[in-house]
């Protein structure tokens, strides 16, 4: 019977849905957490009978045919980029963005990285490092003899010198776009690559082209949406349920006919 592998393919896919949508739940508070949701795609279908066949010498077409479906299965699991929202800390080094773009992160490797987690603290020569020690890019170094520290809408970053009037510029956040973010590959940490489906990254300024702005002292929370997730995970569990009943009922049919006498 055809409903028992069918089913099958629906309880793998309902587990893969709560397998995303725990990760989802999981990372609530996770800073700069974008949000994942699966796509589903029907399987290839069996045709017992051709649609648009010739059913007879006179030339009459058969309008429908008949075709079995085999099933589902998981066409992608891809990002959702939203803007989350804006969590005030007061930290100095706290840096959320507000519109498009992506953080710069130079990896161990010398690769690029992307995110959007604006967490930085200060490396032990005051560098601008993210919370694992990586340089944001372009680098930025803070003197000690700092007194105060503001960063702009633009990026700039200015500190007060002890003895200087005039604020002194020690570099500017750069930030980048993707013809399509939802094609960059997670690889844990808040980090993410580029792919070929992303496109090549586009290297600009806060607030220019297209990019958003920066606001020191806030952190851009999670996308994910509680009720949303909740009521996702209710609908996965009652579609589970549902194949598992196509499984059951599939069995008790075998048996009946293996009691045919």
């Amino acid at each position: 019977m055809r409903s028992l592998s069918i089913a099958a393919t629906g309880l793998l896919a309902q587990q893969l849905n709560v397998e995303v949508i725990s990760n989802n739940i999981a990372n609530m508070v996770t800073t700069g957490f974008k949000r994942q949701r699966p796509e589903f795609q029907d399987l290839l279908y069996q045709s017992q009978r051709r649609i648009g066949a010739t059913s007879s010498d006179a030339g009459t077409v058969v309008p429908s045919g008949i075709q079995l479906g085999l099933g589902v299965r998981t066409a992608s699991v891809y990002r959702i980029i939203e803007q989350g929202n804006l969590l005030g800390t007061g930290a100095t080094f706290d840096v959320a963005i507000q519109g498009r773009g992506w953080f710069r992160v130079q990896l161990p490797s010398g690769e690029d990285a992307f995110t959007r987690a604006g967490s930085f603290q200060l490396s032990p020569t005051g560098q601008v490092v993210t919370a694992d020690g990586d340089p944001v890019q372009p680098g930025i170094t803070i003197p000690n003899n700092a007194l105060e520290i503001s960063i702009n809408a633009n990026g700039d970053v200015e500190v007060k010198i002890a003895g200087q009037v005039t604020p002194q510029n020690v570099g500017t956040f750069d930030l980048v776009s993707f013809p399509n973010a939802a094609g960059l590959e997670a690889i844990g940490d808040n980090l993410l690559l580029e792919t070929p489906s992303s496109g090549a990254p586009v290297v600009g300024t806060p607030g220019n082209d297209g990019l958003g702005t920066l606001v020191q002292g806030f952190l851009e929370t999670s996308n994910v949406n509680s009720v949303s997730e909740i009521t996702n995970l209710i609908t996965a569990q009652r579609a589970y349920e549902m194949n598992s009943k196509v499984v059951t009922t599939s069995d008790e049919m075998m048996a009946t006919v293996s009691q045919l006498r």
